[in-house]
């Protein structure tokens, strides 16, 4: 269970940023009937920040459908990193490997790609 009651999942990733320390976001899936606001995510860093370090408060806080998952249910962090940073999906991932395939697309959108 995680430390906010209205966010039911969530993915980190850590990219390297050209000239900066990185940018690091914060992908969330939020309860059906929460909202984004900028309440919540002060909320969200705020648990972050006091039950890790002011070091792991992401740059970027955005709510997803669902984070990606083997069939197995480990979390995708490494192949969503690469698709984030330019890898071409089919690269990065096997989606026949994926319990919910579409589940990249969000982060294949954001880097530009398919």
């Amino acid at each position: 269970m995680l430390a906010v009651p209205e966010v039911l999942d969530a993915l980190v990733v850590d990219l390297p940023r050209e000239n900066t320390d990185g940018w690091m976001p914060l992908f969330v899936v939020l309860a059906p009937d929460a909202t984004l606001t900028p309440e919540l995510e002060a909320a969200i860093r705020k648990r972050i920040r006091t039950d890790c370090s002011p070091r792991h408060v992401p740059d970027e806080i955005r709510q997803i459908i669902e984070v990606p998952r083997t069939l197995s249910g480990k979390v995708l962090e490494v192949p969503v990193k690469r698709i984030l940073m330019g890898t071409p999906v089919e690269q990065a991932a096997s989606r026949e490997s994926l319990a919910n395939p579409r589940a990249l697309d969000v982060f294949v959108e954001m880097a530009g790609g398919e």
